[in-house]
């Protein structure tokens, strides 16, 4: 058993015999009452997300998860492939259970968390590099406002890129909502 103070974005739990992997935390004190702890989290079989609240000191199931790096291979219509680059053996993951496939890599390698010898879930970076293949011209100047232009990205990504980027330009993209955050 885990404490629910201990429910920290990315901890995984199991309550009345579902699967929760916590997105997101907050303790909430009020006056002279008990401590509540709300957590957003995301159910890892249906992919549902909710909202739960507990009493300050109430507790969960912990879950044993295994963690290993794999690297990404391949992915097609329904199902993403990856392969342990110790002994080969390959891993097949369905799109459902996956974040967001689209910042997947040829050859880049991930973590993956397993359940009982059953892969859980991917774990992204919380930000990586890409290349924008196509942006319209850069300007320089008109830097007293937040000014953005369109652009893709080598995933496939279209994304707000400020006006000073241009084709070429490697970017780094937060992989939790796929918006620019710096110029690598």
């Amino acid at each position: 058993m885990i404490s629910v103070t201990d429910l920290r974005s990315g901890a995984v739990f199991e309550e009345q015999g579902q699967i929760y992997q916590v997105l997101s935390y907050e303790h909430i004190k009020m006056g002279r009452g008990s401590a509540t702890i709300k957590v957003k989290v995301k159910n890892i079989k249906t992919g549902s997300t909710t909202e739960k609240g507990f009493m300050n000191g109430a507790k969960v199931a912990q879950i044993a998860i295994i963690k290993k790096q794999l690297q990404f291979l391949y992915k097609d219509a329904d199902t993403v492939y990856f392969m342990d680059p110790e002994s080969f053996e390959q891993t097949s993951i369905p799109l459902k259970n996956l974040p967001d496939h689209r910042f997947f890599r040829e050859g880049d390698t991930y973590s993956v968390n397993f359940l009982e010898g059953e892969p859980l879930l991917v774990s992204l970076p919380p930000k990586m590099d890409y290349k924008v293949i196509e942006t319209g011209p850069s300007t320089k100047g008109n830097s007293a406002v937040n000014v953005f232009k369109d652009a893709t990205l080598e995933n496939g990504i279209k994304t707000k890129v400020p006006l000073f980027i241009k084709t070429g330009d490697m970017i780094k993209i937060d992989t939790r909502d796929g918006v620019y955050t710096e110029k690598a």
